[in-house]
């Protein structure tokens, strides 16, 4: 058995070494934690950006040396006096642990109605092989404690590295998603943020992770950052296209029985793909694995949905298929060769966390205020319109007309 100051190094390409600390090892080697090798981060991205093909496993373990870093950096300043030995454990753990409720192929499952991957931790927890692990640690209620970090409801002072506006899982999948798909919109300022970070008393007495005043260039990078990720990668139209089409396969996998929806939060990409390829809709599925993807017939900005389709159209995707379903009859095609979609993220730009004024103070930064000190804060929500589209995509060419969609549309939300 390793000793008591046992560490392993893994080599990254993105973060050089990242040192594995012994309670993290066996952690590292149980099988749900293995699992996340075998689950893109950016589930069909890599049919636009071949080198899209990064996986889970090595974002966990960048946040994870994120996690040390800050840690390190808090303690070297003496911002941690309360703070136990114990709870820099459960901080490293939570930030390595974060995405093992992961479905395959990213968000694509949450957005067709699954359960949240935060929400699917606890059963990973329960697992044999990682319950063993976390067991051995001896810290008591691990996983709950990892479990309300992961969900951001932890009373920890350090909850905010893990889960809140400027956490740590954010720095790293920009950061390692904007390299892997060879693009320069990801770019963040990582050291400076890193350095900015702050363990701070807010005015009511509590503690909490916050962002000193000089680093809010930084914050505003990591913002802007992620607008031109969404617009440019995660809401690209072809990405869309192979998200609407694999959503499409999977609810109809589940609704037939042939898939358990139970099963699914512990596969893989390729063992969800194997089981869909046989499916009914098979031939959608090789279609998907060829790039044969559907093609747009309607693409309109967040500005020109209807009012009364906004409740819905993002959350609601047994209402879309119907809607779906219905605008296909209309245009000559068949049940599941017409697809709607219109990807959710209201809070892409929110902020709300506290800021360390130069002159000591302590304020939260939220609404009017994060207006005030954030410039993209004034255009958040023009920002947020304008890389959200509504797209139609269909599996022939056919005509799709806007007023039948937008009038469908109103139909459905009335």
């Amino acid at each position: 058995m390793a000793g008591a100051g046992a560490f392993e190094v893994i080599r990254d390409p993105l973060w050089n070494n990242i040192r594995i600390d012994r309670e993290a090892l066996a952690v590292l080697d149980s099988e749900a934690f293995q699992r996340l090798r075998y689950v893109r981060q950016l589930g069909h991205a890599y049919l636009v950006y071949p080198g899209a093909t990064h996986t889970r496993f090595e974002h966990a373990l960048g946040t994870y040396h994120l996690a040390r870093r800050a840690l390190s950096l808090f303690s070297d300043r003496g911002e941690l006096e309360g703070v136990s030995a114990e709870e820099h454990i459960v901080i490293r753990l939570a930030a390595l642990l974060h995405d093992v409720g992961h479905y395959p192929f990213s968000h694509a499952l949450e957005e067709a109605g699954l359960p949240s991957h935060e929400v699917l931790a606890r059963e990973h927890f329960a697992r044999p092989q990682l319950h063993d692990a976390l067991r051995r640690t001896g810290l008591p209620d691990l996983p709950e404690r990892l479990s309300a970090l992961i969900g951001g409801s932890s009373p920890s002072p350090l909850q905010g590295l893990v889960s809140g506006s400027i956490d740590l899982d954010k720095i790293e999948y920009l950061t390692r998603d904007a390299r892997m798909c060879g693009v320069p919109y990801g770019t963040v300022d990582v050291d400076r943020l890193l350095n900015s970070l702050a363990v701070v008393t807010r005015p009511d007495g509590t503690r909490g992770v916050g962002v000193h005043a000089k680093g809010l260039s930084a914050l505003e990078s990591l913002l802007f950052a992620k607008y031109q990720m969404y617009r440019n990668v995660y809401w690209h139209h072809a990405v869309r296209s192979a998200t609407a089409m694999f959503k499409r396969i999977v609810r109809a996998s589940i609704s037939s029985g042939h898939v358990e929806r139970d099963w699914i939060p512990f596969s893989t990409d390729e063992e969800l793909i194997q089981r869909l390829r046989s499916s009914p809709d098979g031939k959608l599925v090789d279609r998907l694995h060829r790039r044969r993807l559907f093609k747009r017939a309607l693409d309109a900005s967040a500005d020109e949905i209807p009012a009364e389709a906004a409740a819905w159209i993002a959350g609601d995707p047994d209402l879309v298929e119907l809607a779906e379903n219905e605008l296909a009859t209309r245009a000559g095609l068949k049940p599941g060769e017409l697809l709607l979609d219109y990807p959710a993220k209201p809070a892409m730009l929110a902020v709300d966390l506290p800021v360390l004024t130069r002159d000591g103070r302590v304020e939260q930064l939220t609404g009017q205020r994060a207006a005030t000190l954030l410039g993209i804060q004034r255009v958040a929500d023009e920002l947020h319109t304008l890389a959200r589209r509504l797209r139609v995509f269909v599996a022939r060419p056919v005509e799709v007309r806007r007023d039948d969609v937008f009038g469908m549309l109103r139909e459905v939300g009335e």
